[in-house]
Parts: structure tokens; C-alpha cells; sequence
């Protein structure tokens, strides 16, 4: 169902609307409306608009207030209908919403101080302030589909022609137009067998020809360079990112390490994950 989809316009409603004008210094309790006795309030309305998508929340306050508002008094009644009895089904999916919203709100709470600067620092300290220097290599590369059509061009490159003409004339890929020019690039940014002859290559010698996935390559890397630890700046968010994975796992092990777990040895079916008909029973 689609939110202010405009379905249920028709259902007819024992509803009160408390909103003749605007409420003094009011609180998440204020009373919007009541469902057959049942309050619909300011909370409710707050709550249901923080869990929308962005593209509702950018809609304007008055038209958002109404539809959260329209929705909720609908839902209300719906759920209404449905009266005291509820199926396994339901009362399962309750209680899993429930323990997926509230493990949700303890892991956050949990890692809430765990991202800080000076968390943050100390990671970037940690893996580039006494980091040894990695090179980063300048390397060109013609790509063809043959290891023959790679070695008649390096006869033609130790004959005396220009690694750049042949690769502008010969290769197939995207750097052909640069004379097989791929930039500044350190480990990491390349194939592993690609990766490999870079790093073994002499500066100035073209080396090859060199299989990967991509075909067959000759390399000639130019020059080399210690490359410089990335800003903080840069790095802030991957950083940030790191610490917070790792935070949530060290406490979701000590959360589930201080309780009492008993895993029984009672042996299912895998398949019968798939099997929503035993809900019913």
C-alpha cells in the first residue's frame, strides 16, 4: 500500500479531529483525533513522518501533517476491525518487528560515543602517521587480444618506435588516445597480474607481454613516486566508517557473550524457512 494513495477516501468513520487552530506550547501527547475512543496524537504523527522516505519529508509541512494524519486515523480503524483475535502469523511478525526496532535501538545506543575526533585521529594515526612509504607508479600499457600481436609490437617498440605511437595506433582500450597513458595509480588499483609486472618492472623498460582478463599487455612505467599520506580530511568518513563497523561488532559480541544462550539440538529442514504456511498452525 502506497502512502496517501487516496484508497481508503470512501471507508466511513466514527473519527473526532481536534485541529480548529494551533495548539499552545503543545506536546508529543496533544490529541489530533480518536478512532472509535482510540487517540491519534501529536507523537504519533512526529514518529510516522521521521520513518518516511525523503522524497515525503520534502513535501510541504501543511499536506504531509494531513496525509500522516488522514493515514494513521485509517489505519487505526482498520486495525480496529480486525477485533481481539490476532493469527500466529500476526503475533509473529509483531514480535519480530518489535525485536528488529528495539535491538536496533540498544546497538545504537551502544555505539552512540564511539565516533569522535579523537577516535577518528587516532585511526588515521594509526594507519598513515608512522605508515612506511608506498610507491605509486606512472605506468603506460598497450592492450591487444593476441600474445603474438603483443610480441610483433615490442619488436617494433625495441626496433626504435615510440611506446606511445605504437599504443596510439595498436591498443585497444580507452588509454590508447593518451599513447597507453594510465596515470599515477599505487597497489591495489590494478589487476594482480597486471599489478605484479608494474611492481617487478625496471623504470624505462617495457616488459610484457603480460596476460590478464582484459587480454595482453606490454608495460613500460616511466617513473615512480613515495606516495603522500591522504589528508585527514579525505579519509575522515572511511575512517568514521571503519570505527563504527567495528564498534557495532564488538558490541554485538559482548552483548551476546553476557547472555544465556542455549541452542537447542532439535534438527529441521532448511528448506522449511520457506514454508509461511506453517504459521498457520
Amino acid at each position: 500500500m502506497t502512502k496517501f494513495s487516496g484508497f481508503f477516501a470512501g471507508l466511513t468513520l466514527s473519527v473526532s479531529l481536534a485541529l480548529p487552530a494551533f495548539a499552545n506550547d503543545p506536546t508529543a501527547d496533544a490529541v489530533l483525533a480518536t478512532v472509535n475512543g482510540v487517540n491519534i496524537t501529536l507523537g504519533d504523527v512526529i514518529i510516522t513522518r521521521d520513518g518516511l522516505p525523503d522524497q515525503y519529508k520534502a513535501l510541504p509541512d501543511e499536506q504531509l501533517f494531513k496525509g500522516i494524519l488522514d493515514q494513521l486515523v485509517q489505519q487505526e480503524a482498520l486495525m480496529q476491525s480486525l477485533g481481539a483475535t490476532l493469527t500466529k502469523k500476526d503475533t509473529m511478525a509483531l514480535a519480530d518487528q518489535r525485536r528488529n526496532y528495539l535491538s536496533n535501538v540498544a546497538l545504537m545506543a551502544g555505539i552512540a560515543s564511539a565516533v569522535t575526533d579523537e577516535a577518528v585521529q587516532k585511526a588515521y594515526d594509526a594507519k598513515y602517521k608512522d605508515a612506511a612509504p608506498k610507491l605509486e607508479y606512472h605506468a603506460s600499457h598497450i592492450l591487444v587480444d593476441s600474445e603474438d600481436r603483443a610480441k610483433e609490437l615490442l619488436k617494433q617498440i625495441e626496433g626504435g618506435a615510440a611506446f606511445a605511437d605504437v599504443a596510439k595506433a595498436n591498443s585497444s582500450d580507452g588509454s590508447a588516445a593518451a599513447g597507453g597513458d594510465l596515470g599515477w595509480f599505487g597497489t591495489g588499483a590494478m589487476v594482480k597480474p597486471f599489478e605484479d609486472a608494474v611492481v617487478s618492472a625496471p623504470v624505462g623498460k617495457v616488459v610484457g607481454p603480460i596476460k590478464t582478463d582484459f587480454g595482453w599487455h606490454l608495460i613500460l612505467v616511466s617513473e615512480t613516486r613515495n606516495a603522500a599520506a591522504p589528508a585527514l580530511a579525505v579519509v575522515h568518513d572511511e575512517l568514521a566508517a571503519q570505527i563504527q563497523k567495528d564498534a557495532v561488532a564488538a558490541f554485538i559480541k559482548t552483548t551476546t557473550e553476557k547472555a544465556t544462550i542455549t541452542r537447542t539440538d532439535t534438527v529441521v529442514d532448511p528448506a522449511l524457512i520457506k514454508n509461511v504456511g506453517l504459521l498457520d498452525k
